[in-house]
């Protein structure tokens, strides 16, 4: 993608252009001012606005494209930054834009159907400085367009791309990369990106050399921060051809990410110290690309669910530890939950399961360093309850972390639907003695119990079967799935349904039953 340079307009014209200008019309009422000066035609009949910006003064005129130029721009002579935009037929709510800042007009298939749903589409010559600045105070101060525009950066574009985001985490909405590389001062600051929910879009080429090093990286490095990234890997094409000759599904999640949020989308129980990210498995599908004849291993938000999550930033060392809560697209009658005893993983099947049946999962403060502190797992518990959410939530644990479900469990048998382990240990922190010496309070308040082992777990004999027994003989129901062959990790089962079946019947039957009790209301 070498450019080749080219005669700008001379001085004396850019002035002439300049003097000729007539003022912007009055704002609308969105706050969008029309874009002036000669008008030329862009890819699809769409207006393009041509402009140069002074090197030193940063002051942007009118100009007037150069012949032969096409719908191109080429190179600058140094007499002027040059800088473009085109103009959608009718702007989409917000006035949304994208940002291209190397490349103009390589591969402009997935600029030209942003325009087609409302974009304006913007470019100024590299690299990444100070009259990026001024070209963005331009459109968005004086024009009206979004502060948060996305990005398109192919190649060494994605660099640019990266370095502006970072150097404005908040003046971005996403970015589509292709075939990019980033700098390591980019890649370093990739925590701020995610804090500012700005989402990432990478389209690579399997046999591209940058592949590994950058989007990989990339990849790995977002997904662990809770950033939304999608990745798609053609297979077979190497750093060319860029994009996809149909850039529906680039476009689609640009579209989506660019939309205008609004204080309404942030649930109520998360307030100013709650940091938002999101939670999603890593998960990869095999897409058809027929226009390229070939596949693409598909991975991130684009390909399966995402769902908010809210961190509670303002507790705890350093800003760690304090309560998180994972939201479903829609929560269920009711607002079921599950009361999740550690941390949460990408492999944790059945919580995925819960999210898309419409519970939400809470994961309590570990603040202290002897571990849970039962006193803050009961301020949890009422101030969600207070807020709407079910008094009998599902806890739940793998590993020796069931040990904490079961003691606050234990402890309030009488707000809880059921108890879930996976591959459960049955000691605990938070409580004094054996937990399988303490389960008569479950048996007495009708609690199930739930296990979900692998037979070749080594807690299976000495741990589940030990309580399954014991369970049975103080009357308790406890249904034990194990999965033939399958060791401690991962904790989930491998086919999560059976287990998630039985945590949707239990929690209905107990929500039954607590409608049916006399007491009930009272």
């Amino acid at each position: 993608m070498k450019l080749l340079p080219h005669r700008v307009a001379t001085p004396l014209l850019s002035l002439l252009v300049a003097l000729s200008w007539s003022p912007p019309v009055a704002r609308g009422d969105d706050g969008y001012t029309p874009f002036e000066g000669e008008k030329t035609a862009w890819h699809g009949g769409f207006d393009r606005y041509d402009f140069v910006m002074d090197e030193g003064s940063l002051t942007i005129a009118p100009s007037r494209r150069p012949e032969g130029e096409g719908f191109g721009v080429k190179a600058a002579d140094g007499r002027g930054r040059r800088c473009v935009v085109v103009v959608p037929k009718a702007p989409a709510p917000g006035n949304p834009w994208s940002w291209r800042g190397e490349y103009w007009d390589h591969e402009p298939q997935a600029e030209v159907e942003l325009l087609r749903r409302g974009f304006h589409v913007a470019y100024i010559a590299a690299d990444p400085g100070k009259h990026w600045d001024a070209w963005y105070d331009h459109l968005t101060r004086r024009h009206g367009l979004s502060r948060k525009p996305a990005f398109v950066g192919m190649s060494k574009g994605g660099v640019n791309a990266y370095d502006w985001a970072a150097a404005h985490p908040d003046r971005v909405s996403c970015i589509y990369a292709d075939n990019p590389a980033i700098r390591p001062e980019a890649f370093a600051k990739l925590a701020d990106l995610a804090r500012h929910d700005v989402a990432l879009v990478n389209v690579c080429g399997s046999q591209d050399f940058l592949l590994e090093r950058h989007t990989l990286a990339i990849e790995a490095r977002y997904h662990e921060l809770g950033g939304r990234i999608t990745v798609m890997i053609k297979d077979g094409p190497a750093h060319h051809p860029h994009s996809l000759q149909d850039p529906r599904p680039v476009v689609d999640l640009v579209a989506e990410y660019a939309r205008p949020s609004s204080p309404a989308d942030r649930p109520s129980f998360a307030g100013d110290g709650f940091a938002k990210s999101h939670y999603y498995a890593p998960d990869g599908t095999y897409v058809r690309l027929e226009r390229e004849d070939t596949y693409a291993t598909c991975r991130g938000p684009g390909f399966v669910e995402c769902y908010d999550r809210y961190d509670d930033r303002t507790k705890g060392p350093w800003g760690l530890g304090g309560m998180a809560v994972i939201v479903p697209k829609a929560a269920a009658p009711g607002k079921p939950w599950v009361f999740r005893a550690a941390a949460i993983g990408p492999d944790a099947a059945v919580d995925r399961a819960l999210l898309r049946a419409g519970f939400h999962i809470v994961i309590p403060p570990l603040l202290a360093q002897a571990g849970p502190i039962r006193e803050q797992w009961d301020e949890l518990y009422r101030t969600l309850v207070a807020r709407g959410f079910s008094p009998k939530p599902v806890l739940e644990g793998a590993g020796t972390s069931a040990g904490e479900a079961y003691a606050w469990a234990v402890a309030n048998p009488d707000k809880v639907a059921c108890v879930y382990g996976e591959n459960p240990a049955l000691r605990s922190l938070m409580m004094k003695g054996s937990i399988l010496d303490h389960l008569e309070p479950l048996a007495k308040a009708g609690v199930p119990l739930i296990h979900a082992c692998g037979s070749l777990d080594p807690w299976l004999d000495s741990q589940t079967r030990v309580a399954e027994r014991r369970y049975g003989e103080l009357g308790g129901r406890m249904t034990v799935i194990v999965d033939e062959g399958k060791g401690h990790h991962p904790t989930a089962p491998r086919d999560p349904k059976a287990v998630v079946d039985l945590i949707l019947a239990r929690v209905d039957e107990r929500n039954r039953q607590a409608s049916e009790s006399p007491s009930h209301g009272h």
